[in-house]
């Protein structure tokens, strides 16, 4: 029943259908002051979580929510022009120009632990999730079956690293998302409790979970390359192969969601990246991506305005993962934990997962429904 009015109210309605007055005025207030709360004390994820969550009480038609639209995207656009962080990171630099060579280190120092701090903090965070833990040890074992323990480890790792990179870029823009689940044999989803505001925040959310995906990848050939341990080139070759994989530009998949934010020009030079990579690295998988882009470039609706951050992370991801495509595969003998055998590119051939086996481990997530990201 409305409160100025006395009209009886249906539950799903936002408005007062008599006097207009909102439904949920009270606490569209306390959201408010929230917002503006988090605004002054500078931390706009925070600012951002409030003012969505007070766009889901305001009526689409009411001015209320057209402005408080646009006061999202001018926090999400402030954040992809100062990352959180960025206004002590660039005293710091200066500091580092005046000492040398010692304010360089300081920095990079600062850079590392902020990443123990922050992200691996986040990834712990992740696993206390009970869905996701237990989810993770029913498809580890699958896995292991399939192909050993370590690379069981290693496969299930890797995605779900891929997938608390959606789920870092979704905290940070303050949209609702439910932990990751793990879907034994398909890979992860993650379903989303809000929408972003627009492409270009789709297009970030969509392309950071390949750029996590990358940075696992880029670990374990590190690992690989210091130790010589078959394994690690493995879960190397599959971390590269799924998430330049999850870059076709179709459907659901990550590429879909970054193509998203390009213009028709900037499309077409992603087409060109990835032939470009085709003939450097003749990696097959290449072929269904320019295919995919190409057709994405020329028959689907672009954006009107360049999007140069989701272009460029996209051409980086097709060229670095691309490359590490090359990376030679160990065999099942290798990955189960017996002697080295020869190494071999591209794909194993003693055991190891089929190109069908790859495309049913891609990470998938979704807003409404499982749908890779």
């Amino acid at each position: 029943m409305c409160a100025q009015c006395g009209t009886q109210i249906a539950p799903a309605l936002l408005a007062c259908p008599s006097c207009q007055r909102l439904v949920h005025a009270e606490e569209l207030k306390r959201l408010a002051a929230t917002a503006e709360g988090a605004e002054q004390a500078g931390d706009p994820s925070a600012a951002l979580a409030a003012w969505r969550q007070a766009l889901d009480l305001l009526p689409a038609d009411a001015t209320q929510h057209q402005v408080v639209s646009a006061r999202i995207a001018a926090l999400s656009r402030s954040l992809d022009a100062g990352p959180a962080g960025a206004k002590h990171g660039s005293g710091l630099g200066k500091g580092a120009a005046g000492v040398g060579a010692l304010g360089a280190l300081l920095f990079k120092f600062k850079f590392a632990l902020m990443f123990v701090l922050t992200k691996a903090k986040l990834l712990l965070f992740g696993l206390t999730k009970a869905s996701t833990f237990f989810s993770m040890l029913l498809s580890a074992s699958l896995y292991w079956t399939m192909w050993g323990w370590k690379f069981a480890v290693g496969v299930v790792l890797s995605i779900y690293i891929h997938e608390m990179g959606h789920v870092q870029a979704l905290q940070r823009y303050g949209i609702k998302a439910t932990a990751p689940m793990f879907i034994p044999g398909f890979g992860a989803v993650i379903r989303l409790k809000q929408y972003p505001a627009n492409a270009r925040e789709d297009a970030r959310v969509g392309l950071a979970g390949p750029l996590w995906g990358l940075g696992a990848a880029l670990a374990a050939y590190i690992v690989y390359r210091a130790t010589g341990i078959g394994v690690w080139g493995a879960i190397a070759h599959f971390g590269a192969w799924v998430n330049l994989f999850n870059l076709v530009p179709v459907w659901q998949l990550d590429g879909a969601r970054g193509f998203r934010a390009l213009t028709r020009q900037q499309r077409w030079t992603a087409v060109a990246v990835i032939a470009a990579m085709w003939l450097v690295t003749s990696e097959g998988l290449l072929v269904l991506l320019g295919i995919a882009a190409a057709a994405t470039a020329g028959f689907a609706h672009a954006a009107d305005e360049p999007d140069h951050t989701a272009f460029a992370q996209y051409a980086l991801l097709v060229a670095v993962l691309a490359l590490m495509t090359r990376i030679a595969v160990p065999g099942h003998r290798a990955l189960n934990g017996g002697g080295t055998p020869p190494m071999f590119a591209i794909r194993p051939e003693f055991g190891g997962p089929s190109d069908a086996q790859y495309l049913e481990l891609e990470c998938r997530t979704s807003s409404q429904s499982p749908a890779s990201m």
